[in-house]
């Protein structure tokens, strides 16, 4: 990806004409973009790694496995928050890894672990960038240098069965290789999560990731079966059968661990057959109680879709002055986007339940161009972020999840939240919400907040999301559904789980990380 932005150079594209016109509407803003440095002008802190360290790193993976280069190091200086962002483009020194060692396989990572632990050097697993919530900060804390070990280099699919249905991938596959791979052998993982593109399978592991089609195939926790990882006090094989009894399954511990508690370097998944068709769907709801409550009564009865989900009105507001009218008539309220994916006969007697359904429930049918319109730009909202970001707009992201009972209230008052300390001083600010995955007995809450730039906007953000996140806790909504804690969310670890759930952790921290070197600064506080 760019250094200073989301994705490829290629998605990156002017504002249409019809945000523009809203931008300077609402807002006040001309649209046009200021200039970007280009990454050679950045000034990075100089590297601490000594020659002896440097020597060490060398002796594990080879010389031209370990690099100190300004590119190597300037990529891999953090996530693609908008504070990330924004902290890119600032003038001044930038922060950023030490150097960044490629290993190849499972063995050359234990054998860094071992050697950074010996050697008071801080390590940041490294996937594919994407981190939204601080998570890839190059954090040194106590140790006198910190690398990013990039898990680029472990991208074999190293054991098809087709039998059971699974498949062992290596870690820094991004999603659309592990498709590749995959799709050679007439499977799919069928896990699209907007970082689709560039996000890996570490990662994905690591973060507890879950997809845009997660009604259907279920969060990337659900569809591990093992998981192999290095740590400082040696290698963890986890998973032996679908199901066990053998104590705490200690699986879940490791995924969403975030790097902090070793480096997952081979994944076996749960995957299916590619799909014989996919069937779309859109929705319009009079208002998104009656959309929520339509998508719930679709969820429990056991007619779910591959994907669900339901925007609220002042996003489907948005979306809709972006593309004109949806499927050539105006539509207000709340749209919602289904989609189905199986077999013909399959697909045909889900989709006729599910339809029923949420037409009984206050639906009215809008056909598959909406439902296509969406799958075809899914993965490229971050994008428009950043040209925002170009004009001087804040535009930034944060979700939650709650139970169905409790759904309205945690949406109405994280939306007071975020209003409430966005418009301090008389600025407008435009706060966006969809359902993006549901449960029996829940759903997640996505938001999206646009704003006008204060002077200072890395503040001005950490004022709105400190005020989010105090009133996520206050309304029992959990801190994160799919983000993860990293550095950005730590502040609320201890409301998430409790005191001694953080003793627990830093326990677990203790035996196969007792030096701390492991992604210091995230996850535990």
């Amino acid at each position: 990806m760019v250094w200073d932005a989301w994705g490829s150079p290629s998605g990156h594209k002017p504002l249409p004409e019809q945000i523009r016109g809203l931008l300077a509407q609402v807002f006040g803003v001309s649209g046009e973009p200021v200039a970007r440095r280009d990454e050679g002008d950045v000034p990075l802190r100089d590297s601490a790694l000594t020659p002896d360290q440097h020597a060490g790193l060398v002796a594990v993976v080879g010389a031209e496995h370990v690099s100190t280069g300004h590119r190597d190091r300037l990529l891999r200086a953090g996530g693609k928050s908008t504070p990330d962002l924004l902290r890119r483009r600032a003038d001044g020194t930038q922060d950023a890894p030490d150097a960044v060692v490629f290993p190849a396989d499972h063995a050359e990572v234990l054998a860094l672990l071992e050697y950074c632990a010996a050697n008071a050097i801080a390590v940041v697993p490294f996937g594919g960038g994407t981190s939204v919530v601080g998570g890839l900060d190059p954090v040194r804390g106590a140790f006198d240098a910190v690398i990013a070990i990039d898990l680029g280099r472990l991208d074999a699919l190293t054991e098809m069965d087709p039998i059971s249905g699974t498949a062992t991938l290596g870690a820094g596959l991004s999603g659309p290789q592990a498709e590749e791979l995959l799709g050679k052998e007439g499977f799919s993982l069928g896990h699209f999560p907007q970082s689709f593109e560039f996000a890996t399978i570490g990662g994905f592991a690591a973060t507890r990731s879950s997809g845009q089609a997660s009604a259907g195939y279920g969060r990337f926790d659900d569809m591990i079966e093992r998981l192999r990882i290095a740590t400082p006090s040696g290698t963890l094989d986890l998973g032996r059968a679908p199901a066990s009894a053998a104590g705490p399954d200690l699986r879940e511990l490791f995924s969403g661990s975030e790097g902090t508690l070793g480096i997952i370097t081979e994944v076996t998944l749960r995957v299916h057959p590619v799909s014989e068709t996919t069937a779309y769907q859109a929705w319009s709801f009079p208002d998104f109680a009656t959309g929520a409550n339509a998508l719930r009564t679709v969820i429990q009865t056991g007619a779910a879709p591959t994907v669900m989900r339901l925007s609220d009105e002042a996003e489907t507001g948005l979306n809709l002055a972006r593309a004109g009218d949806v499927g050539g008539a105006a539509v207000g309220g709340c749209l919602a986007v289904t989609t189905f994916e199986g077999t013909a006969a399959h697909v045909a007697a889900r989709s006729a339940e599910a339809h029923a359904l949420l037409l009984a429930a206050g639906g009215t049918a809008l056909g598959e161009q909406p439902a296509q319109e969406w799958e075809h730009g899914r993965f490229s909202a971050p994008y428009l972020r950043d040209a925002l970001l170009d004009v001087g707009i804040l535009c930034e992201t944060l979700e939650t999840a709650t139970s169905w009972s409790n759904l309205a209230d945690l949406k109405a008052k994280v939306t007071a939240a975020l209003v409430d300390s966005l418009t301090v001083g008389g600025a407008p600010a435009l706060v966006m919400c969809h359902i993006s995955h549901t449960y029996p007995t829940g759903a997640s809450l996505y938001f999206t907040i646009v704003a006008k730039q204060a002077e200072d906007p890395i503040a001005q953000w950490a004022v709105a999301k400190r005020a989010a996140g105090d009133a996520i806790v206050a309304a029992s909504g959990t801190i994160t559904h799919h983000h993860a804690i990293g550095a950005d969310h730590r502040p609320w670890m201890t409301d998430e789980v409790g005191e001694l759930g953080v003793q627990v952790l830093r326990a677990v921290k203790n035996a196969v990380d007792p030096a701390g070197i492991l992604n210091p600064g995230k996850l535990i506080p």
